[in-house]
């Protein structure tokens, strides 16, 4: 059974300042999803679908329909504001999406087989796909799900601070936890030099350079749904207030550790990662992407 893909690409780009999900970063003017989805393809994924807004889906069928016409089976879920809100708490006073969590969930309709879950203006690597792909096509665990883990200090920007699931594993490279921390950075140390770590309140906690965090590449059974659900609903109720709280996806995961719901199994990429948090960002991964084309990672043109 192939296993589908599931893209997020509903977020509002505030920090970098437009839809970056549909910006060009390659040397044609590929799109960073070209490559992430490229990459799924080659690793035997049989479905993608684009858990957009409502007002991108026409672009994002003019973008690409037409070029994967033929090498991947394509849907598109919406992420609307009051999807799998409960009823009974009546309007909700957000504009913001709820958050990577609440956009898995919103896939649920159209997500059958084991599924991979990306962020669409992150570049992961063709090794990181080929390995979930094969663990979501080979595993037949229901319960076990599965994460790909990138090193702190090498997933930071030059231009601003970052938000990364700071992950501690077992010996047997099971997740134990995952935290979000929203504003993870590097800052100069007097004669130490530099030193990676996060602010918490008025607090800066190191961290150390190797310590595996999510970039949201992470692999679920079909059976986490209703799961999910349960979760996003108490989340609603304890947050309808909270106009800007999010429903992150490594909080569903620490939940479901905790409650004996879940395990995830943690793969260390050797991929190389590049994001564009930061429109000074692009320059950066632009060079990244045509070094790696000039190295025959990607051919001339992908489509």
């Amino acid at each position: 059974m192939k296993p589908t893909l599931l893209l997020l690409a509903a977020g509002m780009g505030s920090r970098y300042g437009g839809i970056k999900q549909l910006d060009q970063f390659g040397p044609n003017g590929e799109t960073i999803m070209d490559y992430s989805l490229f990459d799924a393809i080659r690793a035997g994924f049989g479905k993608v679908v684009f858990i957009i807004r409502e007002e991108l889906k026409a672009d994002f069928e003019e973008i690409f329909g037409a070029k994967l016409a033929g090498k991947i089976e394509v849907d598109y879920a919406i992420q609307a504001l009051n999807s799998y809100v409960p009823a009974d708490m009546g309007p909700i006073d957000r504009t913001k999406p709820w958050g990577t969590g609440h956009a898995m969930l919103c896939a649920w309709e159209q997500t059958k087989t084991p599924f991979a879950v990306i962020n669409a203006d992150d570049f992961y690597g063709p090794e990181s796909f080929r390995v979930l792909g094969e663990f979501l096509q080979t595993d037949p665990d229901p319960a076990l799900h599965a994460m790909v883990g990138y090193e702190v200090k090498n997933t930071l920007s030059e231009f601003g601070s970052v938000s990364r699931g700071v992950c501690t594993v077992d010996e047997q490279e099971n997740l134990t936890s995952v935290v979000e921390r929203t504003k993870i950075y590097r800052k100069e140390a007097g004669l130490t030099g530099s030193v990676i770590g996060f602010e918490e309140g008025d607090v800066f906690e190191t961290l150390d350079p190797d310590t595996p965090v999510s970039m949201n590449f992470w692999g679920f059974k079909p059976a986490v749904f209703p799961l999910v659900k349960d979760q996003f609903e108490e989340y609603a109720r304890a947050n309808f207030d909270k106009p800007k709280a999010e429903f992150y996806i490594p909080s569903v995961m620490e939940k479901l550790i905790q409650r004996g719901q879940g395990r995830c199994r943690v793969f260390r990429s050797q991929s190389e990662w590049f994001g564009v948090t930061y429109p000074d960002d692009k320059p950066t991964v632009q060079a990244s992407l045509r070094r790696l084309h000039e190295q025959g990672v990607y051919p001339e043109k992908l489509w």
